[in-house]
């Protein structure tokens, strides 16, 4: 199956997002929020998103919180054309041990999404089957060289090969692709970084029952996309 990504949409929080298309089967439609103060997300938000918004500590990573989750709410009710503090969420059943921590959705189904977010830009993918999103910032010197250490091993060879200039952006690339397909799968990052085999080149590796695509964001960032094949 190839897979079909839409053109990113962009949309500022706060604000309710263009028009929705139908989801053919295997078409992923992109959308990327840029975080701004939105009061009226609070008043969309269920009982746990709230108590998660509350344990944060920091202002911005409150305000980030505000604008993603409020925004995504807004956009899965264009999708499912119901009011966005309507939009009621469950967590599938993990892949791995069977607990019911696997990957968000949508109760009652009609649409797959993901979501992530990073700095001021948040990311979300929407699609007919399992998807998942990743948006990363590069990171700040030094930092991708003690992390390089979590990734497959084929990755590692490649990023230590890597000169000192281009290190941020090929791991903020792996990262990406990485996250991506373990948030589709629902197992997330306890599915094991160094198990699969991304690549941190320019092109994403080939992983197996699954199609992920690079997506260009902004200016360093690094994002990805990942979303099942077949049924």
């Amino acid at each position: 199956m190839t897979m079909e990504i839409t053109p990113v949409r962009v949309w500022r929080a706060g604000a309710a997002p263009g028009p929705v298309a139908p989801l053919a089967d295997g078409t992923v439609a992109l959308w990327l929020l840029r975080v701004a103060a939105d009061p009226e997300a609070y008043g969309l938000l269920d009982a746990e998103e709230r108590q998660r918004w509350k344990a944060l500590k920091r202002e911005g990573d409150r305000a980030r919180y505000l604008a993603a989750h409020g925004g995504v709410r807004r956009l899965l009710g264009r999708y499912l054309d119901v009011p966005p503090g309507e939009v009621a969420f469950v967590r599938e059943d993990c892949p791995l041990c069977g607990g019911p921590h696997g990957r968000p959705a949508v109760r009652g189904g009609g649409v797959h999404f993901s979501l992530s977010h990073s700095r001021d830009l948040v990311l979300v993918g929407v699609a007919g089957r399992p998807v998942g999103v990743d948006v990363e910032a590069y990171p700040e010197a030094g930092t991708s060289d003690l992390v390089a250490v979590s990734l497959h091993p084929r990755e590692r060879e490649e990023f230590a090969r890597l000169p000192a200039d281009g290190r941020a952006a090929a791991f903020a690339r792996c990262w990406a692709r990485k996250e991506a397909y373990l948030k589709g799968t629902g197992a997330g990052l306890a599915g094991g970084l160094p198990r699969t085999y991304v690549g941190t080149g320019p092109e994403p590796a080939t992983v197996p029952g699954w199609s992920l695509t690079d997506v260009p964001v902004a200016p360093s960032f690094a994002a990805a996309v990942a979303v099942r094949e077949g049924h």
